[in-house]
């Protein structure tokens, strides 16, 4: 183990490789750097690589070591460290108590599994904190807040639950415009104290000596420590614990424990179910229309509340229960408003003495509950305690777990951030909640309400995850789909197209929820938005349900819903396909594409685009596919679908017609990304990056300046090329040799396209990164790509995106950083009839290991620079290299590369 023992002081960082020795090299800090800008620059300026740092500075902090000031700024020296340099960081303090091993070992499994966040932070930043740490099941989402905190500009604690949305009407440039958002529930995760009858403790910096917030992501807790000291001089030691329950997911828990350091005195515990609350976490909305919520009843009855309510609009019906266990010497009243039901608890405390108060709450809405809701309610029991339910839902964590980690070695940042991502794909859905709910996943998950909790194209991301570790659960996702196939039938025909056209932005209907108009935050107006022209959401629901059926080989599901679904979603296409008598060619029209940039053309309002690259590619790839399912099916199931969705032998006979004729435009080798693409003005990305910083959202840029990026070639994300994310590569070629663009230089024609795009691309989305890292994959530019990788990895945990991550985790970021690492780094595609095998990990990694199901087979990984380990529980055959290899079922097989 090669150590690198450090010192920090106010103006150096003091280092050796030998203890005895520190003092003899230093780093001067930069004070024009931030603090990652200066760890960056000391470890570029280091001479030899090594395993583990060691800090020698005394801690002086109690709640976490290596805690520091930096320009009277606090810094937690150990975690930017460990973002650095990528390995673990320990006090030297560690190594006297325990020795160096074990206290590496210590933090290695600590920092892997934890995400920390020491001290308190205001504004975006907060809120973003807040995202990151959300607790849930799939059905409930606590924003990871203060208890103690109501919602202003540094708090804003907020309960979710998946489908609960609402539509509210706000008067906006003469026109009402209706909006549906994802619902802020009651809050009844609010408890806090005061002493001696005084105020109630709030959360502020002048109180607050340390707070450290701690999610522990093997079991699902989020851990707040505040050490407290109040104007009068009393100190306080409170933390706070709440766990949601994976198994029984109406229900979560919530634990409080009030320790006086230096005082007794009389103490009062105030709780509340708060039903005033509204929807204000994204800023840009505050103005809108935001109050979804009426109060239909509050009762008390003992250590009980039960708060009933309703949404406004959509009339979903909502009660929340919670019990509370306190110290037997408490005093239990209540103080009920007409939307908040108060509760609290007057008590005698001791120094010394740790005072522990619990709550469970339950929540049920008329979604997911037939019975009398209120009858529901009252019947409805806890668990015992805390302790009870912790024990519980840590064993259904440690089966999340035993399934879905994806172990790297060599880098602790990206093993955490690895596992936050793993993590928040569990809170947005799992199997236990989602049997029984009829929702899919939103671009934010349940952690905020950035685009209003919709539902995108962003599930062709999460599937990819999804599907390999619980097929299930991807069924449970897809029903919600097939459960508003008529309401697509209709938007189509509203449209006057036949078949199924998916909308844009979907929520408790399956209507159309884009905006018409859109907040433009540097100039303050509101532009006109047409995003609800990205009609290649219809091809991602289809590449999902043919994703899942590839996966799973689940003939019930296809031959009951998804056959019909992509019959439907087909039909819409071959009405859109339009032949063009001067080109010979079919030309799809008024579309957007993935890159959102581009809404028409330059001068023309409202006309969309025409050929866009992606959307023909994959209309095409989808005729392909449907055609074959038609020809592979069972005739009793193919006709079953035919006859009800009046599929007739014309539509089939289009299929192969339409696939094949597509019109796609040219540069020389460069696919444009749609008709006209090449003419449009050409960019200087470097002069308004100069000028801006982040040019990550051109359009609100160029629209600042009058001017649009319909006149440019300039994209918010990978577009043109984002068909090869989804498709193998050799699919892809075949579908361009059966376009009648055949591609002489497979190599030539990737990479030149690659460089091209990349060059004329802001990065507007969090999923852009991700799929150019993808792509520079293939053209073995490992450097580029492994940048990129880690940008997506680490999008929310910077919040690179300027705020955003304030407003909900980027959900479709996580699923597809997880795809890459198992599907590219270790090289495991599982988008043919077997698996096929071909890794290519990077050297900034030593090992990758996993697991997954394909065709009902369980299979792990193990995966280094020259091997990998297959093991599988059935029989079965792999192609590895190229070549076909069988597995015989709990035999582990050696392989070399």
């Amino acid at each position: 183990m090669k150590p690198l023992y450090l010192k920090l002081t106010d103006d150096q960082i003091i280092y050796s490789n030998n203890v005895n020795t520190l003092g003899k090299a230093f780093y001067e800090l930069n004070p024009k750097l931030n603090f990652q800008e200066n760890l960056q620059t000391f470890k570029n300026q280091l001479d030899a690589s090594c395993d583990v740092i060691i800090i020698t500075n005394p801690n002086k902090y109690i709640l976490k070591k290596n805690i520091f000031l930096f320009n009277k700024v606090i810094i937690d020296f150990g975690t930017e460290l460990e973002n650095i340099f990528h390995i673990p960081v320990i006090n030297f303090d560690d190594i006297m108590s325990s020795g160096l091993k074990a206290a590496f070992k210590k933090e290695l499994n600590y920092t892997t599994w934890h995400l920390d966040y020491y001290g308190l932070d205001h504004s975006k930043r907060q809120y973003g904190q807040e995202s990151m740490q959300t607790v849930g099941n799939g059905f409930l989402g606590l924003r990871g807040s203060y208890f103690e905190s109501k919602a202003n500009d540094d708090n804003y604690p907020a309960t979710y639950a998946a489908g609960v949305f609402n539509q509210l009407s706000t008067p906006i440039n003469g026109q009402n415009v209706i909006n549906e958002d994802l619902v802020n529930l009651p809050n009844a995760q609010y408890l806090t104290f005061s002493i001696d009858d005084g105020p109630k403790f709030k959360i502020n910096d002048k109180d607050i000596q340390e707070s450290l917030r701690s999610l522990n992501m093997k079991d699902g807790c989020l851990t707040i420590t505040l050490l407290i000291k109040l104007a009068d001089g009393k100190e306080l030691k409170i933390v706070e614990k709440r766990i949601v329950d994976l198994n029984n997911y109406h229900d979560y828990y919530l634990q409080y424990s009030i320790k006086p350091l230096n005082f007794s005195a009389k103490m009062t515990f105030y709780t509340e179910i708060d039903g005033s609350v509204v929807n204000s976490n994204v800023e840009r909305y505050r103005n809108l229309a935001n109050k979804h919520l009426e109060i239909d009843k509050i009762q008390n009855n003992t250590d009980d509340a039960i708060l009933l309510a309703h949404t406004n609009q959509s009339k979903i019906n909502i009660a929340v229960k919670s019990h509370l266990n306190y110290p037997d010497s408490g005093i239990y009243s209540t103080d009920n408003t007409s939307e908040i039901a108060n509760q609290k608890v007057e008590f005698n405390a001791s120094e010394g003495t740790t005072y522990t108060f619990e709550k469970n709450v339950a929540i049920f809405t008329s979604l997911e509950t037939k019975n009398d809701l209120e009858l529901t309610i009252n019947d409805h029991t806890f668990l015992a305690n805390f302790q009870e339910a912790f024990a519980f839902n840590s064993q259904a964590w440690k089966k999340v777990w035993q399934q879905e980690d994806v172990v790297v070695a060599g880098d602790v940042t990206a093993q955490k951030l690895l596992r936050l991502n793993s993590y928040s794909m569990t809170t947005a859905a799992q199997i236990n909640a989602n049997k029984d709910l009829d929702i899919s996943v939103g671009s934010r998950g349940l952690t905020g309400e950035g685009y209003r909790g919709h539902i995108f194209w962003d599930e062709l991301f999460d599937m990819n995850f999804y599907v390999l570790h619980d097929p299930e659960l991807v069924k449970s996702l897809l029903m919600y789909r097939y459960n508003r196939l008529r309401a697509a039938m209709d938007y189509a025909a509203d449209d006057d197209y036949q078949g199924a056209m998916y909308p844009w932005q979907s929520g408790l209907y399956g209507d159309e929820q884009s905006q018409e108009l859109h907040l433009n935050p540097i100039t303050n107006k509101w532009d006109p938005d047409n995003s609800r022209k990205q009609r290649h959401v219809s091809l991602a629901v289809a590449y999902n349900v043919w994703n899942y059926y590839n996966s799973s080989q689940d003939e019930k599901f296809m031959a009951k819903y998804g056959l019909e679904m992509l019959l439907e979603i087909a039909k819409f296409w071959i009405d859109k396909s339009q032949y063009d008598e001067t080109s010979g060619k079919y030309t799809i029209a008024d579309v957007m594409g993935p890159d959102e940039f581009h809404e028409g053309y330059p001068g023309k309002d409202d006309d969309g685009l025409k050929n866009n690259a992606y959307t023909n590619i994959m209309v095409s790839w989808l005729f392909k596919e449907l055609h074959q399912l038609l020809e592979n099916e069972l005739s009793d199931t193919v006709s079953e679908n035919l006859h009800p969705t009046n599929f007739t032998n014309e539509d089939i006979k289009k299929l192969n017609e339409i696939r094949q004729s597509l019109k796609l435009d040219f540069k020389a080798d460069i696919l444009g990304q749609f008709e006209g693409y090449f003419d449009l003005k050409e960019i200087d990305l470097e002069k308004y990056r100069q000028q801006y910083g982040n040019i990550s959202r051109m359009d609100r840029i160029l629209k600042a300046h009058n001017d649009t990026p319909d006149n440019y070639q300039v994209a918010k994300q990978a577009d043109t090329l984002m068909a090869l994310f989804n498709l193998r590569e050799t699919d892809f070629l075949q579908i361009m040799n059966d376009l009648n663009y055949p591609i002489g230089n497979p190599n030539k024609f990737i990479t030149d396209n690659i460089k091209y795009y990349l060059a004329r691309t802001s990065h507007g989305s969090t999923l852009s990164r991700i799929v150019y890292s993808m792509l520079l994959l293939k053209i073995h530019d490992n450097s580029a790509a492994w940048k990129l990788f880690y940008e997506a990895l680490t999008s929310d945990y910077y919040d690179i995106q300027g705020g955003t991550t304030a407003e909900g985790i980027h959900l479709g970021v996580m699923g597809a950083t997880l795809n890459v690492v198992t599907s590219y780094f270790g090289g495991v595609d599982y988008r043919g009839d077997m698996l096929e095998i071909s890794p290519q990990l990077l050297k900034q990694w030593n090992e990758i290991d996993f697991k997954m199901i394909f065709k009902k087979i369980n299979f792990a990984f193990q995966i280094t620079h020259e091997t990998i380990m297959i093991n599988a529980d059935q029989d079965t055959e792999i192609m590895f290299l190229g070549k076909k290899l069988p597995l015989t079922a709990n035999q582990t097989i050696e392989l070399t590369f």
